[in-house]
């Protein structure tokens, strides 16, 4: 029965991911090494399962481990600069060769419908095309890269146009001159640039090892695009991969896209972990911050309600009606983290009598022991020195110990201020405690 409970637990904590992700437009990256391992085909059913679940699905794979096992059978040695392979007249056949097997066996699984697994009753159509103008890449540094190309342009209304007859768009690493050449390409830059010309919800980085804080080797969850530009220059050392990934990730965040996520493809079911789970699994980038603290609105109502209302349960906080946090809702400071409502508090404030009242302070069960309080009390002091209050107060039953440790002092009814007196409850039986802003 525990099972059970943790997966109608898990399954409704889910669904807000759900419904926001449904019918988004979701540029997924993989590498062609993905592609020879076994365990492939789980790829494939969670790219079948997010399809189900209404995302628009544009999948660009990598082949540089299909041109490099098939220069080394010849006996030849790939050529790189920077990163970047030279491909030259044989290499490129060897491009096209592995570019339509890679192609044909992944449209293959996704063709898959047999009964009893997972893509039983999935019918996913999936399209290619040439949707990718290139242009030859040129001299660089006196290297000529000979049929190593760079995007010119992607067709975004013919994308558009097989996603709008759901189709699940897949794009391998080749673009095509006017003139009729092929280029081989970057799969990062392919996704990248997709990503930025379909305006895309999301661009997903399928590595092959988690992005990790060369300081202490932790992994990264989240950084803001400013931060990934910082750390790729203070930290040279970065793994290519990373790097590559990283690069592409800010790009597309700095030209459109909403958030790129770096996603380690080796951790079973990651890519679901990432999308359908409140802290994911992987890094992610965006152009803000992930994590935000600001004066409530209208809107966040029903997530203060919804945090507050186990502590009101308890006993912690008293009880506030909706109408109440609504005419009161100036008052009150949130964090939010992902579009939820994850830590709130209150600074009801007597600018006349300079003073100001402190309530329904609360930090979401999951997100505690990470100074979050402190952030959100530190917020009602700069707003209390705006407002030029001279005291604060808060009534507390359980957690007066915290107050005091951040230097708030007992003292007792009758050195309240007359207007909180009335508001005081006796049956709640509060200790009071009050700072100076000074």
């Amino acid at each position: 029965m525990q099972q059970a409970s943790d997966f109608v637990n898990w399954f409704r904590s889910s669904s807000p991911y759900i419904h926001a992700h449904r019918n988004r437009t979701f540029v997924i990256f993989f590498s062609g090494v993905a592609v020879t391992e076994p365990d492939f085909d789980k790829l494939i059913h969670d790219f079948a399962l997010l399809k189900s679940l209404g995302v628009r699905l544009v999948l660009v794979h990598g082949i540089r481990s299909q041109i490099d096992e098939r220069l080394f059978e010849l006996g030849d040695t790939p050529k790189f600069h920077h990163h970047l392979r030279i491909t030259d007249a044989t290499t490129l056949q060897y491009v096209k060769h592995a570019a339509g097997l890679v192609r044909i066996e992944i449209e293959a699984l996704l063709s898959m419908g047999v009964s009893g697994s997972p893509m039983a009753g999935a019918q996913i159509r999936v399209a290619s095309g040439n949707f990718v103008t290139a242009k030859p890449l040129g001299v660089l540094d006196g290297i000529d890269y000979c049929f190593t190309g760079k995007v010119r342009r992607i067709d975004a209304q013919a994308i558009h146009q097989q996603l709008d007859q759901n189709n699940v768009v897949l794009i391998s690493p080749i673009g095509y001159s006017p003139s009729g050449e092929v280029f081989n390409l970057s799969a990062e830059e392919v996704a990248t640039e997709v990503a930025c010309a379909l305006k895309a919800e999301k661009l997903i980085l399928l590595t092959e090892q988690n992005c990790l804080s060369p300081f202490d080797q932790s992994p990264i969850l989240q950084l803001t695009t400013d931060q990934v530009e910082d750390l790729l220059k203070t930290v040279p050392t970065l793994p290519e991969e990373i790097s590559r990934s990283l690069r592409a990730a800010m790009q597309s965040c700095r030209q459109g896209v909403g958030r790129a996520h770096l996603v380690n493809r080796h951790v079973d079911g990651s890519l679901l972990l990432e999308l359908y789970t409140r802290d994911g699994i992987g890094t992610l980038i965006s152009s803000t911050a992930f994590e935000t603290i600001r004066t409530a609105t209208l809107d966040d109502i029903g997530g203060i309600l919804e945090l507050i209302k186990p502590l009101e349960q308890q006993g912690m906080l008293a009880k506030r009606s909706r109408e109440k946090i609504e005419m009161e809702i100036a008052d009150y400071i949130v964090i939010e983290r992902d579009g939820l409502i994850i830590g709130c508090t209150a600074l009801h404030a007597d600018q006349k009598a300079q003073f100001g009242a402190i309530a329904c302070l609360a930090v979401h069960a999951d997100y505690q022991g990470s100074a979050r309080g402190n952030r959100l009390l530190e917020f009602v002091y700069d707003k209390a020195k705006k407002l030029e209050l001279k005291t604060l107060f808060v009534l507390s039953t359980q957690t007066m110990h915290w107050f005091i440790e951040r230097g708030f002092i007992s003292t007792t009814l009758e050195q309240l201020p007359d207007a909180l007196k009335l508001l005081y409850n006796p049956a709640r039986n509060s200790k009071i405690l009050y700072k100076t802003t000074e």
